[in-house]
């Protein structure tokens, strides 16, 4: 049995707005970091594999509305939710992806049938859609994902004629909220909770990545991609080497500008780095993340290496971020570690 049993988990990044948000908002946020790494060590505990609790606590992510993946997903040009999703294992590097769907409740689910019942890595649109009826796994209607929010911002975003990263476009109705106050004009339609990241400059991709009591790794990724984007257009979180990767030494999963992402390779580049240059993982995952991904992008990455060593690196000035530390040497939580956190 290893030593200690990892698990990290991340909601997106961005720049950071401490000075606008309540302490009541900011709680919603790290308690609900918190109650799922509290769900994750539950699985752990209980001998549960990477996969498994990856896979469980991307899942929960989905489920919560204030991420953008799932059931808060952002919306298209076009009014619709687009969502992309990937898992991949460390053990025999296998990995599984869907991109573009809108009927999944999980895309994360989706993602892992992939890998698991398929001879591909990802399935996209349709395909991936009737691929995972014939799973049967739980379709919903679009309507689903609705929620106002979300499409606000995406009315602020058209207005505005502009492309919004994931779901930054809370921004917009945060500005037009404190205008309308000065002007004492405060229509009850801005109305959003101000979050404790500047949801202007906030990538709202979320991911986990673990090491089981068994020493393996895997690595977890969903979205809703990007406010205002193109029908069909597909982030770095389907995309294995680029928004999620791990192997036998490491676990990584990624947020920020996805075409960033893609164009640096980021995830695989760290896991190349510590494999073939024979860096640590601090040293790799902070190159990538401070010194080449800087250069063309905003965002950062969680990561966790076999030996259980953990690194959040983010270029930007905040990431909702957690991780638990399990002790597997000890019978009950005394030596166990839960930490969750947004700001630097």
């Amino acid at each position: 049995m290893n030593k200690k049993s990892v698990l990290v988990i991340h909601g997106g990044a961005g720049v950071i707005s401490k000075s606008t948000i309540s302490k009541e908002r900011e709680e919603i946020f790290l308690n609900s970091l918190k109650n799922i790494l509290l769900a994750g060590k539950i699985i752990l505990k209980q001998g549960g594999t990477s996969l498994d609790v990856v896979q469980e606590a991307v899942r929960l992510l989905e489920e919560d509305p204030i991420y953008n993946a799932g059931k808060g997903s952002v919306f298209t040009e076009l009014g619709t939710n687009e969502m992309d999703a990937a898992i991949m294992d460390g053990t025999n590097l296998k990995a599984g992806a869907v991109g573009g769907v809108s009927i999944i409740r999980n895309p994360i689910i989706a993602a892992r049938a992939v890998m698991e019942h398929t001879n591909h890595c990802l399935l996209v649109g349709k395909g991936a859609e009737n691929f995972a009826k014939s799973m049967n796994l739980e379709i919903v209607e679009p309507s689903f994902f609705f929620t106002q929010n979300r499409y606000d911002q995406l009315l602020r975003a058209k207005d505005e004629k502009k492309l919004i990263l994931d779901h930054d476009g809370e921004n917009l109705l945060e500005k037009e909220k404190e205008k309308e106050k000065n002007n004492q004009l405060l229509t009850t339609t801005i109305s959003i909770g101000v979050d404790p990241i500047d949801p202007k400059y906030k990538m709202g991709t979320v991911g986990a990545v673990c090491l089981d009591s068994f020493g393996n790794l895997a690595a977890a990724t969903s979205t809703g991609g990007m406010t205002n984007k193109m029908h069909g257009r597909v982030g770095d979180t389907p995309i294995i080497g680029a928004g999620v990767y791990a192997n036998k030494n490491v676990a990584v999963s990624s947020t920020g500008t996805g075409e960033a992402f893609m164009r640096t390779v980021a995830a695989f580049d760290i896991a190349a780095m510590m494999e073939y240059g024979s860096l640590s993982l601090k040293d790799a995952s902070n190159k990538v993340v401070m010194e080449k991904l800087i250069t063309v992008g905003d965002g950062g990455v969680i990561c966790v290496d076999k030996y259980g060593n953990i690194e959040m690196p983010f270029n930007t000035e905040g990431m909702y971020r957690g991780y638990v530390i399990i002790d597997n040497h000890c019978e009950n939580d005394q030596n166990d570690i839960i930490n969750v956190s947004i700001y630097k």
